[in-house]
């Protein structure tokens, strides 16, 4: 019974990101509360139970639930070593991104036009997705030519026993913080469309435009969700003890 209790108290002060960061699958348990695991991801368990009404025992019986299923190997972020974890995002996240920011944008302004007159809303979902969009272009470029590069060479470098240069862990020091805000202000943004949307819920008078719109909309989240806690909870902590 007490070591029951010493575990219960132990992932009640666990932030929720350090929970996801071990186990991916439980992000489906925060998502199904109307938890962030991402950007919100730096709270305690006990914390957000208590800011959002939640019993933590029902919580924490949903996580046990999720942990106890056989682990497939490839969402076992946390070993992955860290170039290939930023080859994964790149090569996963970041292609989504410009495979779809501008579609996305390009639709959101069409309803705008078409159907702003009796649902302002759309309009400031476009006009907040067309800056989500022109500042996750300069994201990823200064993650792709200069962050990740630095962390593969001082990565590197560890494995072969010597220090990384003073020039790369000053890139990688300067860059966490500047990346982290940014991560803070897309999740940010991307919340207030979902507020503006109701929870992408479609008006009577919507047409197929309106619909895709919004499921992209709902794609996009979700993809960002993934993607800032692959480097919020998982890449930048092992990244700044490089």
């Amino acid at each position: 019974m007490q070591e029951s209790t010493l575990r219960t108290n132990f992932a009640l002060n666990t932030t929720i990101g350090e929970i996801v960061a071990a186990d991916y699958r439980t992000a489906k348990v925060f998502e199904n509360n109307g938890i962030d695991f991402c950007c919100g991801g730096k709270v305690a368990l006990s914390a957000i139970c208590q800011e959002k009404g939640i019993n933590p025992d029902t919580l924490l019986r949903e996580i046990e639930t999720i942990k106890n299923e056989h682990i497939d190997r490839s969402q076992n972020y946390t070993s992955w070593e860290l170039p290939f974890l930023v080859d994964y995002i790149v090569n996963t996240h970041h292609a989504y991104l410009k495979e779809n920011d501008e579609q996305i944008a390009s639709y959101a302004r069409k309803i705008a036009g078409v159907h702003g007159a009796h649902h302002p809303e759309v309009i400031e979902i476009a006009t907040i997705f067309e800056k989500i969009a022109t500042d996750m272009a300069a994201h990823l470029l200064e993650e792709e030519e200069v962050f990740f590069p630095a962390i593969k060479r001082a990565y590197a470098e560890r494995k072969t026993g010597n220090a990384p240069s003073q020039e790369d862990c000053n890139v990688i020091k300067e860059s966490l913080a500047k990346l982290g805000r940014e991560h803070e202000e897309i999740g940010d943004a991307i919340h207030t469309i979902r507020h503006l949307a109701k929870g992408y819920a479609l008006p009577e008078d919507a047409c197929n435009t309106f619909m895709i719109t919004y499921q992209k909309l709902k794609e996009f989240e979700d993809d960002l969700h993934k993607h800032v806690h692959l480097e919020n909870n998982i890449l930048f902590p092992k990244a700044s003890q490089l």
